[in-house]
């Protein structure tokens, strides 16, 4: 068994997806994969499209031998956050020989760089930090500003494009995933895929691989059927069947009066203990709030240079789970002891099988069963995956609420390969 893994969203799963894990599979010669997954939010602070059973099932039938969910704790941070949640999952596993991601560029040596240069932070590194965060720059920004000065001055002669690849979306998770792995001192090894098709942010479809964000814009407009040639036929069959059976999807707007109840009842000195609140923010928040009604232009007001929509977004997030900086920080340094399974072909049955002769980590495959292992660590987790599960359902259903669904919903398992 050669077992490839992936940190994934698939928000939804798209022919750009299929791609990177059939080119995955074949480069490394791998036998079997697993997709830890974000649920019922995602890394850019909105909730998913469809629920995560939902996508789990997708992932599956296009493929995918094993869904375990990435924890709604890691699954709305920045990149550093969202990478090592990944990435210390399968680490865990102690059975993942490969972990294969997407880059703008395709090679890994620029990226091991960059990671290794974060790594470690050298003192000129951290002065070019400091200055470019003075200057107003978002921490993203900064920092690539710093990495490409730094470069410069360590390595005269080096031509690499390092200001353009701190750019893209998609190197720059890649560095966190390489960063995440040199602090395990992982085994896992890591490989490179060039994204193809349009570009990771790109609003429009142009071509046959549309962008996760395009194809979302799409949906949301109303427009399924305008994604059904840029999508798997599995995709389109159960977004299809969400449609039908919630009458829309879901989107930070579908909680507008959700969030207005908690800018006018929230007291500030709550907001200060949010992730990422600084210098005043959560005035700039509540002063938006009392001139838009609708979260997206409340986000577009709030918006700068510093503070990125993204941001903004799982600022926002946090605040409607309750989710405060001492907890995040608390579970980034406590090894993760669990997975849990939304979804498994045969051939995932076979990896989990493989899991526990040879890992220590608990498997949840009934969400109730958390609960005899007698484990605050989890117990805490898993009760922030139950309210995001609540908050999820409580934006699109408008007549019937639908509560408890960790508990009422089974992991899809399929007899195919």
């Amino acid at each position: 068994m050669k077992v490839i893994g992936f940190i994934t969203e698939y928000n939804p799963f798209h022919y750009g997806h299929k791609y990177h894990y059939e080119i995955s599979k074949k480069l490394t010669d791998s036998t079997h994969t697993i997709a830890v997954m974000s649920g019922s939010f995602v890394q850019r602070g909105e909730p998913s499209l469809i629920d995560k059973w939902t996508k789990a099932k997708i992932a599956i039938d296009n493929g995918i031998d094993l869904v375990i969910e990435l924890p709604f704790i890691y699954s709305v941070q920045s990149a550093e956050f969202f990478a090592y949640g990944g990435v210390s999952i399968l680490d865990s596993l102690n059975i993942v020989d490969y972990i294969a991601f997407g880059s703008e560029i395709e090679s890994l040596n620029p990226l091991r760089k960059i990671a290794s240069i974060l790594n470690n932070e050298p003192p000129k590194y951290k002065e070019f930090l400091k200055e470019y965060l003075n200057k107003g720059n978002s921490f993203s920004s900064a920092r690539s500003q710093a990495l490409s000065e730094y470069i410069k001055l360590s390595n005269p002669n080096d031509t690499t494009p390092y200001d353009l690849i701190l750019k893209q979306s998609n190197n720059i998770l890649g560095i966190e995933y390489l960063k995440s792995l040199n602090r395990l001192n992982s085994k896992i090894k890591p490989i490179s895929i060039k994204r193809k098709g349009n570009n990771y942010n790109d609003i429009e479809i142009t071509t046959n691989i549309a962008s996760a964000t395009a194809i979302r814009k799409k949906i949301l407009s109303g427009n399924l059927d305008g994604v059904k040639d840029h999508i798997p036929p599995a995709t389109y069959y159960y977004l299809n069947n969400f449609y039908k059976k919630y009458g829309t999807f879901n989107s930070l707007s579908n909680y507008n009066q959700i969030f207005q109840y908690i800018f006018r009842s929230t007291d500030k000195s709550k907001f200060n203990r949010i992730m990422d609140i600084e210098n005043g923010l959560e005035n700039r928040i509540i002063k938006a709030s009392s001139d838009e009604i609708q979260i997206e232009e409340i986000i577009k007001s709030v918006t700068t240079k510093r503070y990125p929509s993204t941001r903004i977004k799982r600022i926002l997030v946090h605040l409607l789970s309750n989710l405060d900086k001492e907890t995040i920080q608390m579970i980034y340094k406590t090894p993760v002891n669990y997975i849990r399974v939304l979804g498994s072909n045969q051939k995932g049955l076979e990896i989990l099988r493989n899991i526990k002769n040879n890992s220590n980590v608990n498997i949840i495959t009934k969400f109730a069963d958390h609960k005899s292992l007698k484990s605050e660590e989890i117990d805490l987790m898993l009760s922030y995956e139950e309210m995001a599960t609540n908050l999820y359902f409580l934006g699109i259903t408008k007549n019937k609420p639908l509560v408890n669904m960790d508990y009422k919903l089974s992991p899809y398992i399929t007899k195919d390969i």
